[in-house]
């Protein structure tokens, strides 16, 4: 008979040697467990929810930005979100046709902490969509009942249609996982620099609005869009792709607005997992002015603060290279006092063109996961110890909102940032549930 040990690392194998001919990703490989990811206990529930709080919220951002151009808000709202951007791009995305417009695949990333979880941020354009779902599928077939079951697949069927998922070369690491989801849903992957001339009408942008002018014909595309020849998600909107938003929920003036458009029970719950975040916004402050939660009155004093009271996080906020796969994130605890006073200088003179963020640093828990190794003799399991992200995908329908898988990556316990890597963990994700044997 065989032992459990031995089940546990066929399975990895298995697992493993399903992957797909043309694979994933390209050229990036990370550790395989022979079991999911495990969420604590009520927290299915709670990952559920968070989806139809987050799309509230993104369609307030969406309102408030349009409120503030047609001065219905304060203007600098908006005069702050359109920093640094081509102004041609500003008035596309402005058009009628794209006015209620919202991204139609919302993932936060999801720190697991000891009290519970915090967002890091939301992406609109995100990666791991293939990925979520051929992983939900191969251990769906192992007998792990993943959240989202096959709901990766039919939430993108939904959202794309049959229609085109536009991928530019920045994102071609991404590519293989599209292909694969492409074939799986009767939908075509097309090269964003040379796109063809019979496009489809529903479209799927899988490219930066930043990386535009690498991209030959992007603006009559989008031309297209803002006249409704096509529909394109995410919207080109480059106002709900900042980081920032965060930053003004947290504005004591917005509050109100803010639990008028998400309603007061899900403001609340949103207060308890959105990180405070201040914007790094130079301007002095009155003499009797102080920033919340920092208690300091300039960012020079900021500078000063010790290792232990850096738990804080910079960065980007958005319409950058930086801006993405945590190339600009700076976490205050890791950084020497002259490099963290260099780079709040560095974020107080970039705030003309490209504003940058001010979050407060949310440590993950510990957790243990096994994973597929080679001990010199042959496949065995070895366990790690690690800090987990978990990526939500939600799919935004007309009437509802639906988690279609989550994917959690576990990354060795000396990572402050968590990302994939080749040695992180990535797997599905099952409730609190027996596992098989």
């Amino acid at each position: 008979m065989m032992t459990a040990d031995a089940e546990r690392t066929g399975r990895a194998q298995r697992i493993r040697q399903a992957m797909p001919s043309g694979g994933l990703f390209a050229g990036k490989e990370w550790r395989v467990s022979p079991e999911a990811f495990v969420l604590p206990s009520g927290m299915d529930e709670d990952l559920e929810k968070l989806g139809f709080r987050l799309r509230k919220f993104i369609e307030a951002c969406n309102l408030l930005y349009r409120l503030s151009v047609s001065g219905k808000q304060p203007g600098w709202i908006a005069e702050l979100l359109d920093r640094g951007k081509p102004r041609d791009l500003i008035e596309l995305a402005r058009s009628k046709a794209l006015a209620d417009a919202v991204p139609s695949v919302i993932r936060p990333d999801v720190i697991l902490t000891d009290g519970g979880f915090a967002l890091a941020e939301l992406d609109n354009v995100p990666g791991g969509i293939g990925l979520t779902a051929w992983l939900n599928a191969v251990y769906a077939a192992e007998g792990f009942d993943v959240v989202g079951g096959k709901g990766m697949e039919e939430g993108f069927r939904e959202v794309v249609d049959a229609g085109d998922i536009v991928v530019s070369t920045e994102a071609s690491d991404y590519r293989p996982e599209m292909e694969w989801m492409a074939a799986r849903i009767g939908a075509r992957v097309v090269d964003a620099e040379k796109m063809p001339q019979d496009l489809r009408e529903r479209l799927y942008r899988f490219f930066e609005l930043f990386d535009l002018p690498n991209i030959a014909g992007s603006m009559e595309l989008l031309r297209g869009v803002a006249e409704g020849k096509h529909r394109m998600t995410p919207p080109p909107k480059p106002w709900i792709e900042e980081k920032l938003w965060f930053a003004l929920f947290w504005l004591r003036p917005l509050s109100e607005f803010w639990r008028r458009e998400i309603g007061e029970r899900h403001f609340l719950a949103l207060q308890k997992v959105i990180p405070r975040t201040w914007l790094m916004d130079p301007q002095p402050l009155p003499p009797t002015g102080v920033y919340p939660g920092l208690d300091i009155q300039s960012w020079d004093e900021l500078k000063k603060f010790s290792q232990r009271e850096r738990e804080l996080v910079l960065k980007i906020s958005g319409f950058s290279e930086l801006a993405w796969g945590s190339r600009s994130v700076k976490v205050g605890q890791d950084l020497s006092h002259e490099d963290w006073a260099a780079a709040v200088d560095e974020a107080l003179s970039d705030w003309p063109q490209r504003p940058w963020i001010l979050q407060k640093f949310h440590h993950s828990r510990l957790v243990e996961m096994d994973y597929l190794a080679s001990d010199g003799h042959g496949p065995t399991l070895q366990r790690m110890k690690g800090r987990v992200r978990l990526c939500p995908y939600y799919f935004c329908g007309e009437r509802e909102t639906k988690l279609g898988g989550v994917l959690a990556t576990v990354c060795p316990a000396d990572k402050k940032l968590l990302h994939g890597m080749k040695d992180a963990i990535l797997a599905p994700v099952i409730s609190d549930a027996p596992v098989p044997s």
